[in-house]
Formats: C-alpha cells, structure tokens, sequence
C-alpha cells in the first residue's frame, strides 16, 4: 500500500498523517513514512523521539555530492540522474516500533523548477520507495505532488487530500486534482476533517464533486492540543482513531 497526503496548509494533513502511520504499526505493519513537506514536522506528530533533531536530506550536503557527484546548491553542469538511494531507508530513518521516517526537506529553486543535485536525489529517492519497496508507504506532502513524477504516480494506490469545510481547502485539492491528472495520477480520494455538523459534510460533498470520499473526522479539541504541545495525536483519546480503521480497511477494499 503507498499512499500519498496532500491538502492546504493547516487542514490538519500532517495530524491524519500520523494517525494513518500509527494505526498501520499497531496492526503490525510495516511502515516507511516519508516527510516530504518542508513546512512540517511528522516526525513529531508520529511521536518520534528528538524530532526536532532530524536533519532533512536535502541538507546533507556531503551525502548529496557523494551520491550525485555534483555540489548542493548547483544548476545546471554534470551530475548522476540515477543516484545509489535504496540503502537510505535503513540508513538514515528514525524508527519507533514498526516505523522507519525520512524527513525529505525542501529544495530551493527559482523560477518553474530546479535541475540540481538535491532535487535528483530526492526523487529518486521517492521513486525507489514508491516502485521497489515491500513495506506500507505514507508521503505526507507540500500542498501538492512535488516529489511524484509521471513514472512513480502510477504506482501510488491512493492520493488523499486532506480537505476542512472552507473554499481555500476546496480550491487547493481542485488545484492538486489538475496537478494529478498531468501525471495520470487518477486514484484520488478525499478526507474530510476538523467536521463539526452534518452540515460541513454536505458542504463538502456539494463542492467537491467528482472525487471519492474515504471519510470525514471530528473537529476534535484533544488533537489540536497534541498539535500544540508538539505530541503525537494517536497518544491522546480521539474518536478519530476509529474513524481511521475504518478508512483503512475501505482502502484494502477492491474498487
């Protein structure tokens, strides 16, 4: 199962993030869970111990130029396009029980795009984990699907964005909707959270036709507190996690 989150800043993406990866460890699964939004901090919603102490991939400059022979932060010139990465998992992830993260990092870049060593890495790390890797994969992503390429999006068995009752929500998962469709990224779901009333679940519904639906989660003033605290939300007492299971098991379900 590899699975990809996507969805506006601050719809709690990361939080479902976390909650999908734990669930997935204590039916005794194994995960590989990938950090690859800059501007979040799975490892801690996951509960990893010193998350804060991570060091993202992209920052590993003498590793990058070890595997890419070109130096970080360049443009352009001679470097691999294939770089060595299927020993990186065991390498470089924290681990809690059944769990190894990776905190990708973010890559700077001008104009459309960046051609240089950092982001060659990265994606062939992603497209290894995603096309030759045995265990359950979670990407929580940036609020889009910059680290898939066409020949990984085909492999990816759900994209989920994570979507709050708000027109900006509605309008970013439209705008991930486009980006996955250039790519023939076709398996698309939503989850509803921070749901207060049928009615957000209607206001959803009504203005994100077309998409599939995995399910909806409360509005939930305990998990908004872990967030705060800088705890992991599957330590607290949540209706949510139910609600998890049963998303999980629609996601093995045939379609």
């Amino acid at each position: 199962m590899k699975i990809a989150v996507s969805g506006k800043g601050g719809v709690g993406k990361t939080t479902f993030s976390a909650l999908l990866i734990r669930t997935f460890n204590d039916q005794g699964k194994h995960v590989l869970a990938i950090d690859a939004d800059p501007d979040a901090n799975l490892a801690a919603a996951v509960g990893i111990p010193a998350a804060d102490q991570i060091i993202p991939i992209s920052e590993m400059k003498e590793l990058i130029f070890e595997r890419t022979e070109a130096k970080p932060g360049s443009i352009g010139g001679f470097f691999k396009l294939n770089p060595k990465v299927d020993d990186l998992p065991e390498a470089l992830s924290k681990r809690l029980g059944n769990i190894k993260l990776m905190r990708l990092g973010g890559v700077k870049k001008g104009g459309a795009g960046c051609i240089c060593p950092e982001s060659t890495l990265l994606k062939a790390l992603v497209t290894h984990v995603v096309l030759a890797r045995n265990e359950v994969v979670v990407m929580d992503m940036e609020a889009g699907i910059e680290h898939l390429g066409r020949g990984t999006a085909q492999s990816v068995d759900k994209l989920i964005v994570v979507v709050e009752p708000g027109r900006r929500s509605i309008d970013t998962a439209n705008h991930i909707r486009k980006l996955a469709s250039e790519i023939r990224l076709n398996a698309i779901a939503i989850v509803g959270n921070k749901i207060r009333s049928p009615q957000d679940e209607a206001f959803l519904r009504e203005n994100l036709t077309g998409f599939e639906f995995l399910g909806f989660l409360p509005y939930d003033d305990h998990l908004i507190e872990a967030d705060l605290k800088g705890g992991s939300p599957y330590d607290v007492e949540s209706t949510a996690k139910a609600r998890i299971l049963e998303l999980i098991n629609k996601l093995y379900q045939p379609a």
